[in-house]
C-alpha cells in the first residue's frame, strides 16, 4: 500500500504537469516578450520568413545617386571622346542662303527631324553639352535631335552612335543619316570621333568644335572630305 508520502509526492507531481501551460501564455501587460527558438514558430510564419530577400532593395539603395544622371554643368560621361581634335576645322560653314532644300519627297519625320536640328543653329559649342540651354557637343547635339524630333535614345557618344546605325553608303545618304569622321590622330586614320546630321546635297549640320556654333558643312569641303568615316542609318528612320 503506497504510504502518504508517496501520495503527497505523486499529488505534486501532477499539479506541476497541468499547470505547465499556463507558464507558456505571456504575461499580462508585457511588452517585450522574450524572442521563441525558430522550432517554435508557426508553419505560415517560417514560411513568410523564408521568402523575405531584401537583397535586390538594399543592393539598389546603395548605388550612388552620381552614377545615375550626369551632370549637365560638365556633361560628365557624355561624349568624352568627341571633339578632342578640331585643328585645322574650318572657321565657317555653309552660308544661310546656300543651305540645300530637301526634296518634296523627304518623309515627314525626316522633315521633323532636319527641321528641330536647323532651329539649334547657333548654339555655341560646349564639350559633354547635351542641351540648348548650356550647349552641345556634336554627339550630344545629335542625340538631342533625335531624342525631341523623333524619340530615339541614341548612345551618348560619336564610337558608340557610328555602332548603333545601319551602314549606308554615300550615294544613298537620306535626310536625318547619320555622318562619322575621324579627327582625331593622323588624317583619316583616327577612331571615330565626330558626327553630324546629313541634309541633302553634300551637306550636314553639327556642333563642330570649341569657339564654334552648331552649322552647317560641306561633305566635299577638304577637311571633311579627308576625315569622313562613313554614314549610318538609326533604326527609327530605316523605313522611312
Amino acid at each position: 500500500m503506497p504510504t502518504k508520502r508517496f501520495i503527497a509526492a505523486a499529488a505534486l507531481a501532477g499539479a506541476l504537469l497541468f499547470s505547465l501551460p499556463l507558464f507558456a501564455e505571456p504575461l499580462t501587460g508585457q511588452t517585450t516578450p522574450s524572442a521563441a527558438p525558430a522550432s517554435s514558430l508557426t508553419p505560415n510564419l517560417m514560411g513568410s520568413l523564408s521568402v523575405f530577400a531584401p537583397a535586390a532593395a538594399l543592393a539598389q539603395s546603395a548605388i550612388p545617386a552620381k552614377l545615375t544622371v550626369p551632370s549637365a554643368a560638365n556633361g560628365a560621361g557624355w561624349g568624352d571622346d568627341d571633339d578632342v581634335d578640331g585643328d585645322g576645322m574650318p572657321n565657317a560653314g555653309v552660308a544661310n542662303g546656300a543651305v540645300a532644300s530637301l526634296a518634296a519627297d523627304t518623309s515627314d519625320l525626316r522633315k521633323t527631324l532636319i527641321g528641330l536640328a536647323m532651329q539649334l543653329r547657333d548654339i555655341r559649342y560646349v564639350r559633354g553639352g547635351r542641351d540648348p540651354s548650356t550647349g552641345f557637343d556634336c554627339s550630344g547635339f545629335v542625340r538631342y535631335v533625335f531624342a525631341h524630333a523623333v524619340g530615339l535614345d541614341l548612345p551618348t557618344n560619336s564610337a558608340s552612335q557610328f555602332l548603333a546605325g545601319l551602314k549606308v553608303s554615300r550615294d544613298d545618304m537620306k535626310p536625318g543619316d547619320l555622318v562619322f569622321f575621324r579627327t582625331a590622330g593622323k588624317r583619316g586614320q583616327g577612331r571615330i570621333s565626330h558626327v553630324g546630321i546629313y541634309i541633302a546635297n553634300g551637306q550636314f549640320i553639327h556642333s563642330p568644335s570649341r569657339g564654334k556654333t552648331v552649322r552647317v558643312d560641306s561633305l566635299d569641303e577638304s577637311y571633311w572630305a579627308q576625315r569622313f568615316a562613313g554614314a549610318k542609318r538609326p533604326g527609327a528612320l530605316a523605313r522611312s
